[in-house]
């Protein structure tokens, strides 16, 4: 039997619908893993924005981005996260080459001088029944009647079409707990997609919130059922090429059962390197 997670955030949910098996291996045995250049760059780029913001907004400039921009480069040089990666000299150019093109773009999308922030990496957290639900919203803002409007930047590609609604459950989560905590429903939702140039933006609702609750609800059920009965199943599909823990994984021949020993002897010691 393994202990039931008694709080669940918008990513905590898609991970274990798309693997239960890794959800079990992250979050229920908590073992180390190696980190991701994707994810990486992603955090680095929401850092130089989040220092962008904390300008007043006379002086969110392209200039201004240059100082952000190094500051966040000197954190992440001796993060684990970024160290971790082991990249060469001419790779960490490329790294940072890349990241510093993201954030070029974001200024071909919107002018953040007009933008009326409120909240930065602003942290939420709402109670249903005897689970936490979380979540950490990139950018509240009001927009020009003054409500809310949720704003997710990301670093990868937008989605196709098919994919659309499942990307914006993450966002409909937040307007779920905006609506909690703060008492308001935001008027929009938006997902900004740096690498392409697209913004992907939904109006949420009263039936959309409730759908988050009621799935949020059903996923803890089958995570607590999982728990209960230690049956936390593999689900193959196109991230299992990444995935860290495809050694013990049994759809891959592994065997789970020695993941908590084997994963901390791999991983560890690079972290200490």
């Amino acid at each position: 039997m393994y202990p039931v997670p008694t709080s669940l955030s918008p990513s905590r949910v898609e991970a274990f619908t798309s693997c239960p098996m890794a959800f079990r291996f992250a979050s229920i045995e908590k073992l180390p893993e190696p980190p991701s250049p994707h994810a990486t760059k992603g955090s680095l780029v929401h850092r130089v924005l989040e220092l962008l913001f904390m300008q007043p907004p006379a002086r969110r400039t392209i200039e201004a981005a240059t100082p952000a921009f190094e500051q966040a480069v000197a954190e992440y040089l001796v993060e684990p996260e970024f160290v971790l990666l082991g990249l060469t000299e001419a790779l960490q150019q490329a790294f940072f080459d890349d990241a510093w093109s993201l954030v070029q773009a974001y200024f071909a999308m919107e002018d953040p001088q007009s933008v009326r922030d409120i909240g930065l990496e602003l942290r939420l957290e709402a109670q249903v029944g005897s689970l936490a639900l979380r979540g950490i919203i990139d950018r509240l803002e009001l927009d020009a009647e003054g409500r809310l409007v949720v704003t997710d930047y990301k670093t990868g590609r937008a989605p196709g079409l098919q994919y659309e609604q499942s990307r914006l459950a993450g966002v409909h989560f937040y307007s779920f707990l905006c609506e909690e905590v703060l008492g308001q429903r935001p008027a929009a939702i938006r997902l900004m997609y740096l690498r392409t140039g697209e913004t992907i933006t939904a109006t949420p609702s009263a039936q959309s919130v409730k759908f988050i609750t009621t799935r949020t609800a059903a996923v803890w059920k089958a995570v607590e059922k999982a728990c209960l009965t230690e049956d936390f199943r593999p689900r193959q599909g196109a991230l299992c090429n990444s995935c860290a823990f495809q050694a013990w994984c049994p759809a891959f021949g592994g065997d789970p059962t020695l993941a908590a020993v084997e994963a901390p002897a791999r991983f560890r010691p690079l972290a200490a390197a």
